[in-house]
Order: C-alpha cells, then sequence, then structure tokens
C-alpha cells in the first residue's frame, strides 16, 4: 500500500496506477472540482466511477454520473445503474435516451453523446455557479486509442487524426473532456471488475461487427496479437508518443511563424527556403492562429506547392470566406466582407 496522503483502505496496485498518474499532472483533475462522468455501465465506464468514488476522499471532488440509452435494453440497465448509484455517498445520476435515429452511426451517437454531456455540464454549473463543472469523464482506455489509431491509419489520416484519442480535449470554451484511464487496457478494465466484484452491464451494439471500431476490436485486434503478442499496448504506447511529438512540432511551429511574420502575413522566400512538410506544417498553425481554420493535409499540400519559388503570385479559397494570397514577398490571409 502507498504512503501517500496517508492512505486508507480501500486501496489496491490500480488505485495506486491511477493517483499516481493524476500526481504527475495535476492540472489534470484538479482537487475540489466537479465532475461529470459518462458512464455506460460497461467494464470501462464502472471501473473509472469506482475508482473515482474511492480517490474522491483524497481529492475532494464533486462527483455526477450521466448514463446514455440508445439501444432496447437502455431502460433496464438504467434503473439498476440509477439505483446502485443511489446507495453511493455524494454522487447525483442523470440519463439522456437518443430517440430513433439518432444514434445511427458511429459519428452520430458520438456527437449526441458529448452534446448531452456537455448540456448536462452546464446544467450542474447554473445550478451551482460557485462550483461550476468544467471536467466531463469518459472510461477510454489503453485498447481504445490502439483501435483508433488502426482505424485512422487505414483511413489515411495524418498525425492529428492517429493521436486524436488523447488525455484531455476541450468540448467548448470551458468545459473539458478528459480520460484519465489511459493508462489501462481493457484487459485490466476486466480484472479490476472482478477484484473489486463490480457489476457489469452489457451494451449489445458492441457485439455489431457492421460499427468499424467492433470490427477492429473483434477480428483485426486477435489477428494482430496472434502475430505480434502485446502488440496493442505498443500500438497504444505509440499513439502516446506521437501524441508527444505533435505537440512539439505546434511548439516549433509557434517559433517559425514569428520568425519568418512580416508585416500582415509571412515572408514567402522564408516559408520556401522549408522542407514541403514543414511548410505545410507551418502554414497549417498560422491558419489556426490568424484565421480560426482547420484545412484538410491535402489542401495545405496543394497551397505549399503553389507557392513554390518557381510558381507565379495566386491565391487559394477556404472555408468560411477566407482566402490564402501569395505575391513575389508575402503570403497572407484575408477575409471576404460577406464571408460567413
Amino acid at each position: 500500500m502507498s504512503g501517500f496522503d496517508k492512505i486508507k483502505m480501500p486501496w489496491s496496485q490500480w488505485h495506486e496506477r491511477l493517483h499516481k498518474a493524476l500526481r504527475r499532472n495535476t492540472k489534470l483533475l484538479p482537487h475540489g472540482e466537479s465532475l461529470l462522468l459518462s458512464v455506460s455501465g460497461g467494464q470501462d465506464s464502472m471501473v473509472l466511477l469506482q475508482l473515482m468514488i474511492d480517490l474522491q476522499r483524497i481529492y475532494k471532488w464533486k462527483l455526477s454520473v450521466w448514463h446514455h440509452m440508445w439501444h432496447d435494453q437502455s431502460s433496464k440497465i438504467a434503473e439498476e445503474l440509477e439505483r446502485w448509484c443511489s446507495k453511493q455517498e455524494n454522487l447525483t445520476y442523470h440519463s439522456h435516451k437518443a430517440i430513433k435515429n439518432q444514434t445511427k452511426t458511429e459519428k452520430d451517437a458520438r456527437e449526441w453523446r458529448y452534446k448531452n454531456l456537455t448540456n448536462v455540464a452546464i446544467k450542474l454549473s447554473l445550478e451551482n455557479q460557485t462550483f461550476p463543472c468544467k471536467h466531463v469523464l469518459t472510461g477510454h482506455t489503453a485498447s481504445d486509442r490502439t483501435e483508433t489509431l488502426i482505424m485512422n491509419l487505414a483511413r489515411g489520416s495524418d498525425l492529428s487524426g492517429l493521436t486524436s484519442l488523447k488525455e484531455k480535449r476541450e468540448l467548448t470554451d470551458e468545459i473539458k473532456l478528459i480520460r484519465p484511464l489511459l493508462c489501462f487496457t481493457r484487459e485490466e478494465t476486466g480484472a479490476i471488475c472482478q477484484e473489486m466484484n463490480l457489476p457489469i452491464w452489457h451494451d449489445p451494439s458492441n457485439d455489431n461487427i457492421d460499427l468499424t471500431r467492433n470490427r477492429i476490436r473483434q477480428q483485426i485486434i486477435p489477428i494482430l496479437e496472434n502475430i505480434h503478442k502485446g502488440c496493442s499496448l505498443r500500438i497504444a504506447s505509440l499513439s502516446e508518443r506521437l501524441s508527444s511529438y505533435q505537440e512539439d512540432q505546434k511548439a516549433i511551429a509557434l517559433l517559425a511563424i514569428d520568425a519568418i511574420r512580416i508585416r500582415e502575413g509571412l515572408s514567402r522566400k522564408k516559408l520556401i527556403s522549408l522542407p514541403l512538410t514543414a511548410r505545410s506544417t507551418i502554414l497549417s498553425k498560422w491558419l489556426q492562429i490568424d484565421g480560426k481554420l482547420n484545412i484538410s493535409s491535402k489542401q495545405l499540400e496543394e497551397i505549399s506547392e503553389r507557392i513554390d519559388s518557381n510558381q507565379p503570385s495566386g491565391s487559394h479559397s477556404l472555408p468560411k470566406g477566407w482566402q490564402v494570397s501569395w505575391s513575389k514577398e508575402l503570403v497572407s490571409l484575408s477575409r471576404k466582407s460577406n464571408g460567413l
């Protein structure tokens, strides 16, 4: 047992691992915050819920649960989960049921889920403005990270797609999505449920192999594991390293932008002295900063090629009425007066 903070039982290697992860990154889930946990009733989300309940006495969080209902057995699961939550101290319960076609695709389901989580967090903040809810938690694990990387790799995603399942991202300017369990695998959350005797409710949609993620989970990863045992963890670790690399790349891009800024744009001469990939990275970050624009890697590559030294002056139309233009000396960004 750890000696941290004179911790009392219950305490296990799983509590220890999460506690250490939170201590390494104290800004992830600060003491005394109001947290909204997305709990489906599956093994990952139940582990998230139990560990956060157990660590609550150390971090003094205010915990709330939100449960989504989107299949035929949802009402029964919701009743049983709400009953389980009612037996816990200082834990509030919320749920929403999707209407037909709201969660027809994986993308629709994800967007519906995050929209409702955001709305509940806003509602909690309005009900207690001195204790706003700025953190929404999900039970994503390293296994989900592996599946996401494989799925996006198959789609031909760029670096941002390969590292999309991050520990933290913004839902709104005020509300952050946090994934505290990325230091665990799905096999480990299963073991935790057994050790802690946690109830688990099965979501039948997880059996549908017409859904891309389920097919990767049930068919692709077992094949890869048979070829190279332990590859799931290594792939998840690669995703984390790529995420760190991407953050480093962004920081370096900011320094480069400051170095090549002239007047109201960027020095074309300095920009085209860089390799094409570095040029695209700087253009991407510049467009995000000056125009709040995120464009595809294909568009970035096209612009990077068109501003090369052997190309004439020109322009390229962008979303929301924006336009990037280049002359002999300058690459600039402007917006049409009627741009939306």
